[in-house]
């Protein structure tokens, strides 16, 4: 049954589905519960998936809860993992909803290509996944991003789009990546949406470079989506 649940995830409707659900639990937590509610752990492991194809965000061990209009913080331990973590988090460590925003945006681009941001390699550059979908974009070349295996299951429009707003996430500033209430809103419909800026963490970080950031990371996840199958007792 597990490999027959996986082999419907390389079609792209289905994608598009986990996206929107993925979407709409950030917006719930951010905006619609009644605590607010920071993830700081949001990734492709983190995400479980039932028998219909519906994404639960899972593993709430990190997040922060805030009351009222309160959305940020400040840590001196960084805890998260490498690849989906943002720079202001990682440098400083402080994080807001925009921080999950990010994370959001690593997974859109993932999903598009089948690729892990973090290890990412391409034979032209030593950028990471998010320099390497900028670099398309710059080039007006994003659908070279698509993996192989969904090209005959899907739109152009929809695609470019979904990069579209995946890069927006990623912006390196803070005040320029949308909130989940905007991502929720330009995955709906097929408005105009800004150009992005670039992404932070353009180029993957060397040995040293990680070696002086604080942080206390995860593994990277090995799956891009996990499946948890719930049957009835």
């Amino acid at each position: 049954m597990e490999d027959e649940v996986k082999s419907v995830l390389l079609d792209w409707p289905c994608r598009v589905q986990i996206i929107h659900g993925i979407a709409r639990g950030l917006l719930y937590l951010h905006h619609d519960s009644r605590l607010r509610i920071i993830h700081r752990d949001l990734k492709a492991g983190n995400i479980l998936l039932d028998r219909d194809m519906n994404p639960k965000i899972s593993d709430f061990g990190l997040a922060g809860r805030f009351r009222g209009q309160e959305d940020e913080a400040n840590t001196n331990k960084v805890v998260g993992t490498l690849g989906y973590i943002s720079p202001e988090y990682a440098a400083n460590g402080h994080f807001s909803i925009k921080s999950d925003v990010f994370s959001f945006g690593v997974m859109l681009l993932e999903i598009v290509s089948g690729k892990k941001n973090r290890g990412f390699s391409h034979q032209d550059h030593k950028d990471n996944l998010l320099g390497h979908a900028w670099r398309l974009y710059k080039a007006g070349k994003s659908l070279e991003l698509l993996a192989a295996t969904l090209s005959d299951s899907c739109f152009d429009f929809e695609v470019l789009r979904t990069i579209h707003i995946g890069l927006l996430c990623v912006q390196d500033h803070v005040e320029d990546r949308p909130t989940m209430s905007s991502v929720v809103l330009m995955l709906g419909n097929d408005g105009p949406l800004p150009p992005p800026k670039q992404p932070a963490f353009f180029t993957e970080m060397t040995h040293a470079e990680h070696d002086t950031i604080p942080l206390m990371v995860s593994p990277p996840s090995i799956d891009c989506v996990t499946i948890t199958l719930l049957d009835g007792r």
